[in-house]
């Protein structure tokens, strides 16, 4: 297995460095702004390779003949290239928002049919838990503002799921292996200090991983029945919710570019380096899914009580930030207006 897995991890790096070239050409590339964490013309895109790998994932499957499994997997797949492929678009030309939506709205059908969750004798439900998840979806799309965090961040929730995985086996591990490998190439353009990175992940790269992460959640839940899992994602849940919040009672449009993030801040008023504040996220993520997995008692209360406590240390952590250096950020909006 071990020779297999590095074969798939040089095919998905020369598939990253063809994209390369393909983005160069093209002119697929990020120009920073007054709103940017980076300074620098960066290619775009590079977190394509979190969906093509998936189709390394098939590839594998097929080659041991696994089809039934593929099978199992294809409204996922197919609603992951649909998502993935409208963001890819729109990481070239700006699409409407109805558009996007659209996409998003449509490839979630498709996973929660995968997932087995389309009961339409309890349609309310769905459509709140669609509506939930399309957001879950963009506000980790918002958190990719850095380098390195969303890879980071996506290795810091599915390495705790590969370890859950070799005893609850409620998804194919060389599904996950599989995107793990994935993250790691885009690492390795991606997880440099600023003004280094060969590439930026784009909405292709952290709306594509988003949909992956869910779908594997999901199953995790499907398969046990407790939501209390969902704690996989909880730092990136307590930054985006709360910033949003936050953006909302300043009456600004949700739409729009901002700096607001906890980890912007740290990365650009306060001058962490991007890496740093990528690990500090990775790491806190970490920590809390392991003790999660390890330490807490595998009983619902137990979960519950855990999620609470910790969601609540960590809301109270990303106030008293903000109330401690947010004003740094307002300093700095107010030198872009002079």
């Amino acid at each position: 297995m071990i020779l297999i897995y590095t074969i798939i991890f040089i095919l998905l790096l020369l598939i990253e460095l063809l994209y390369f070239d393909i983005a160069d050409k093209c002119n697929i590339i990020d120009k920073p702004n007054q709103r940017s964490s980076h300074s620098t013309i960066v290619l775009r895109g590079g977190g394509i390779i979190f969906a093509l790998s998936t189709l390394a994932w098939v590839g594998f499957q097929g080659a041991h003949g696994e089809w039934g499994l593929v099978v199992g997997y294809l409204p996922f797949l197919i609603g992951l290239f649909l998502i993935a492929g409208v963001s890819f678009v729109d990481d070239i030309i700006s699409l409407p928002d109805r558009v996007r939506l659209v996409s998003q709205f449509t490839a979630m059908a498709l996973m929660f049919w995968c997932l087995g969750v389309l009961h339409w004798n309890m349609w309310w439900i769905v459509i709140i838990a669609l509506i939930v998840c399309v957001g879950a979806i963009n506000v980790i799309n918002f958190m990719d503002g850095i380098n390195g965090i969303t890879a980071g961040y996506s290795l810091a929730v599915l390495v705790p799921l590969t370890v859950l995985n070799a005893s609850a086996n409620f998804i194919d591990q060389s599904f996950l292996v599989t995107i793990i490998l994935g993250v790691l190439v885009f690492c390795v353009f991606n997880f440099r200090s600023k003004g280094k990175a060969k590439c930026f992940a784009g909405d292709v790269g952290s709306i594509g991983i988003a949909f992956i992460l869910l779908f594997a959640i999901g199953k995790l839940v499907m398969q046990t029945g407790d939501v209390t899992y969902l704690l996989f994602l909880l730092v990136y849940g307590v930054d985006g919710c709360l910033t949003i919040c936050h953006r909302i009672l300043l009456h600004e449009k949700l739409g729009e570019a901002h700096r607001k993030h906890a980890y912007q801040l740290m990365a650009n008023e306060l001058k962490f380096g991007h890496v740093k504040v990528a690990g500090l996220y990775m790491i806190m993520q970490l920590a809390v899914s392991l003790v999660f997995i390890f330490i807490v008692p595998n009983t619902i209360l137990a979960h519950w009580i855990y999620l609470i406590v910790v969601f609540v240390i960590f809301a109270v952590a990303y106030v008293l930030f903000k109330k401690k250096y947010y004003h740094l950020h307002e300093e700095y909006l107010a030198s872009l207006e002079k």
